[in-house]
């Protein structure tokens, strides 16, 4: 379980937290939040691999020092998982944990693509980067797990969008597909510049 405020948040709770932020983004790169949400979802209700191994499998000459497992956990000397490599449907996993046993870095091949997750001490993610078939993003995070900058180099030109403490944004370079506060979509060219105030309206704009 994560702390929220300080003390526990279950995995369902922050998931919800992560949905409700999805929602109110509404444009265009959703996809490498969703990809995000994801990895989290499937690396830390993994519960840190408290598995058995299966046994260590040659097959054959020249194959002796190899290992087939479905898991594998390693521990450090006091005991605590640090490390966790295994394979579920979705694919192989990876998860790194500190001295405390908090998850801090976690990477798995999805189904469009490889994504690679890094958390803070309170197993907060912080940073989140993702290559899919219409190209990679990358996702960081306030201490609040709030989204603060996204960058996206998609097939038709890169997105690079930035959010206050509120995770309004309030300034897009690229080309951009928003939504206007009265609802309606907005696409702005490739080389444009826009600058938006705390309501979400546009206070300032090159376009090119």
């Amino acid at each position: 379980m994560l702390k929220k405020g300080g003390e526990n948040m279950t995995i369902e709770e922050r998931l919800e937290i992560m949905e409700r932020e999805l929602g109110r983004q509404k444009r265009r790169n959703h996809w490498l939040l969703a990809a995000i949400l994801v990895l989290l979802g499937g690396l830390v209700a993994a519960g840190v691999f408290k598995t058995m191994i299966t046994p260590v499998q040659a097959q054959g000459a020249g194959t002796a020092n190899e290992i087939r497992a479905k898991r594998i956990v390693l521990e450090d000397e006091n005991g605590q998982d640090r490390a966790g490599l295994f394979m579920d449907k979705d694919g192989p996993k990876l998860v790194l944990s500190d001295e405390n046993g908090k998850v801090r870095a976690g990477l798995r091949v999805l189904k469009d693509g490889p994504a690679m997750e890094l958390m803070d001490e309170n197993s907060k993610t912080r940073a989140g980067l993702v290559v899919s078939k219409d190209g990679p993003g990358l996702v960081l995070m306030d201490e609040n797990g709030k989204t603060r900058a996204m960058l996206t180099g998609f097939k038709d030109g890169p997105v690079l969008e930035l959010n206050d403490e509120n995770k309004n944004v309030r300034f897009a370079a690229g080309k951009i597909k928003t939504i206007s506060p009265d609802g309606k979509t907005i696409e702005f060219p490739e080389f444009s510049l826009i600058l938006y105030g705390p309501d979400g309206k546009v206070i300032w704009s090159a376009i090119k």
